[in-house]
Parts: C-alpha cells; structure tokens; sequence
C-alpha cells in the first residue's frame, strides 16, 4: 500500500524549497515587526519584575504561610509541560514512524527548547538566592556541601537539565540538512552563519547514514524522557503528605496533562504560522485534524483523571483527602477549580465533531481554553492544597502581587520571542523528511 501523502498534491521538492527555506531570507514584513516588539515589551516588563525580585527578595511575591508555593511552581510545572508536545511529536511519532508528524515536528520542537528555557527560570528564582546555585551541583568543594539527592527538587534539576540537553540534540540534528540547503541559497554573513551550522553537511551517503543513526539513537532516548521527566515533576508533590498532593495517580496524570497544553500550544502556533508564511499546502487541513484528535483523546483522559481522583477522596474514607477535594470545586478558590474542569475536559468535547477538528476558529478557542485551564489545573494542585491542610489554625488565603502576574506574563513574551526569531532565521518545516514521503522521490527510488 502507497504512503499516505499528507502535502498538496501539487508539492514538489523544488516548489517545498523555495516555500519553506526563501522565507527566512526574505525581508520581514511590518507584522512580524510588530508582533516582535509587543512580545518584548511582555518580556522586558518580566525581566524588570525578575530584577525587583532580586533586588528586594521574594516578598515581592505573594507567597506566604501556608501557600509557600505559588505562582513560581505553576509556572515552572506549566512550561514543562508545554514542551511535552514536541518530543512526543518528534520522538515518539517516529518510533511509530507516523508520517503526518513530518511537517509540524520542526515547530514542535523548537517550541519545546523554548518551552524548557521559560521553565528552567523558576525555580532558581523560587530559591531566593540565585547567586549560589552552584551548590546543587554535585562537585566537591571547601564548604562541606553536597546536594541532598533524597529531595525532589533535586531530581528536578538532573530530569530538566537531561531533557533539555537531548531535545536540543535532537532538534539540531535534525535541522542540519536543512540549514545545509539554506546555505547553498544564502549570501553574505547569512551563508557564513548557515554554513558554520552545517557542520560541512554534503547529503553524501555516509552522511546520511550516520544521521539516521543518532536520530533515531534520540528519539528512543527521548521517547523515555517523555514519560520520565514530568513523572519527576509530578513526584514533587506525590512523595509528600499534604492532602490532595500523596497520590500515586499523580506520575501518569502530569503526563497527560503535559501532553494536552502541549499539543494546544503547537496547533495555536500551527494556525499562525500557516496563515501568515503561505505554508497551507505544507501544514494542511488534516495535520491539524490529527493533532486535534490527540488534544480529544488527552482531554477525556483528563476527565478521567478528574474521576479517579474523586473516587479516590471518596473511596479513602480518609476526612482531609475529602476536604481537600471538595476546596477544588467549591470553598474560596472553587472558581479556579471550574476553570480548569472546563478548560481541560468541556470545551475539548467540541472536538468530536470533524467540521470543528477543522475550523480555525474553533481549534484557536480550544486550544486557548486548554492553555487556560492547565494553567488553572496548576494553580488548583499547589494553591488550594496548600492554603488549607491538616491545621486549621494555619489556614490562610493566597492573592498574589502585581510582580507575580509580571513575571507571568513576561514569561510568555520570551516565548513568544524566541518563536517568532526562530521563524524568521530557521526553517519551521522539515524539509528533508518531507521530500522523502513525496511520490517524486518514491518515483526516484523505485524508477
């Protein structure tokens, strides 16, 4: 049976090149501009607030007793997350060899570099001192100081930094035929830069053959860091005793839900970046469509999660499990609670239908909704576990600064940042991978 072919029947190699590798080396046009400096005011108003946090300490937050953990947890949990998708994408896919990940995993993949920077930023914040963060480092030294590898914070460090390093590993290997190509194009300091780059790529056969070799050496080391990383963050909160925290359910739940935001961050970037590049016949209808059905599918297991956890403070018979259940739907923050039901579980059952898989609108509002709602899901796990455990004397509500929103929403202008720059300078499209689908090249290497 024939490859499915999942471009515009009327895309030839030639045609993909000049769509996808002319565009970094074109001017950029005043939208590109504008965007760009709206997404760095966004990050340079979170940097200041980063530096009034340094100056003045963290009371600038609004963590407190009992809620010592707060907005800078959230989003250190949410941006690992996000960059669940594009290892999943490219890792995973591959191994199954699914095809339709060829024209989005490029994308996804930078999204998650970008996503694992944002992250990696809170909790050295978190620590108060950042200065000395050296000592987490396991190294001898002077001081008697050696990391405490009991903690999770500590597994923290060694799976975020692991992830880091073999995602741009993988994500650079794969972009190297293709800056290849777009040196051949380039002049000037642009071909300098694309040719050091290269790496003094050919496309000779030896070439190939050990590129196939360590990406595929890649994807199976980074198809167990998708399972393994957010498990880790999750063992955070499950190895403890506060009440809505110790629960085994926690390593597969962070999991999927990483997956969800994830995959609803890459089809909102999708949507823009094949509006504004002209890359409709590349990234088509049905990439989408398939990427939606992985958002239904992860959602209903979101439910399910939902559930299980209901199940479990009812099942427990244990008093604080049921009261810090029933804190996520009603009580001070029971809002917060629906916000992410709806978000995570509600909305996505929009995408039963085929015409919504497939309308821009509607993916657009179902992915924003999810960003909300595991961004909520965060805040429900740590916030509201936290403002009312085992002690009622210690009870206490949490409202945060304006330095926390600061940051917040600075965290989300670096993102966006570094999206459109990798735009603008990297193909966002792997090229190579899809020239190898197209029926030219099965004519070629069957004619």
């Amino acid at each position: 049976m024939a490859p499915e072919v999942l471009t515009a029947p009327g895309m030839t190699p030639a045609a993909l090149d000049e769509r996808v590798l002319a565009f970094p080396q074109s001017r950029p046009p005043i939208s590109w501009f504008a965007a760009f400096a709206f997404t760095a005011s966004l990050a340079g108003i979170g940097l200041l607030c980063i530096a009034y946090t340094l100056y003045t300490g963290i009371g600038a937050w609004g963590n407190n007793r009992p809620v010592v953990w707060a907005f800078d947890i959230i989003n250190f949990v949410f941006w690992i997350g996000i960059g669940h998708a594009g290892t999943l994408i490219s890792a995973i896919l591959l191994m199954f060899r699914a095809r339709w990940r060829n024209s989005i995993s490029r994308f996804a993949e930078a999204m998650t570099i970008f996503a694992v920077i944002c992250a990696g930023l809170f909790p050295l914040l978190h620590l108060g001192r950042p200065w000395v963060n050296f000592w987490l480092f396991p190294y001898p030294n002077q001081r008697g100081l050696w990391p405490n590898f009991r903690s999770p914070l500590m597994w923290d460090v060694f799976a975020v930094s692991t992830y880091f390093s073999v995602s741009l590993l993988f994500w650079y290997l794969g972009l190297i035929p293709d800056i290849a190509s777009m040196r051949d194009r380039a002049k000037g300091w642009r071909k300098l830069a694309y040719t050091a780059l290269s790496l003094g790529w050919t496309g000779a056969t030896s070439h190939w053959q050990h590129y196939e070799k360590a990406y595929t050496l890649l994807a199976g080391l980074a198809t167990g860091l998708v399972l393994s990383v957010h498990s880790v963050v999750s063992f955070d909160f499950a190895v403890s005793l506060v009440p809505g925290w110790h629960m085994t359910i926690f390593p597969p739940y962070f999991v999927v839900g990483a997956i969800f935001s994830g995959f609803a961050m890459v089809i909102l970037g999708l949507l823009v970046v094949r509006s504004t590049m002209g890359l409709r016949d590349v990234i088509t209808d049905r990439h989408l469509d398939l990427a939606n059905k992985v958002m239904l599918a992860t959602a209903c297991l979101m439910g399910y999660s939902y559930l299980l956890e209901g199940f479990t403070a009812w099942y427990s018979m244990n008093p604080h499990i049921h009261h810090a259940f029933m804190n996520y739907v009603s009580g001070a923050y029971g809002w917060a609670g629906w916000i992410a039901i709806a978000g995570n579980v509600l909305i996505p059952q929009l995408l039963w239908s085929a015409k919504a898989r497939r309308s821009p609108l509607i993916m657009a509002g179902v992915a924003v909704s999810a960003l909300v709602g595991m961004w909520f899901e965060r805040f429900v796990i740590i916030v509201i576990s936290l403002h009312q455990d085992f002690l009622p004397s210690s009870w206490g509500l949490y409202f945060p600064t304006i330095v926390d929103f600061g940051i917040l929403f600075g965290s989300f202008g670096m993102f966006f940042s570094m999206v459109l720059l990798f735009s603008r300078l990297l193909p966002v499209v792997a090229t190579t991978e899809l020239k190898a689908d197209m029926p030219q090249a099965g004519e070629a290497r069957h004619g």
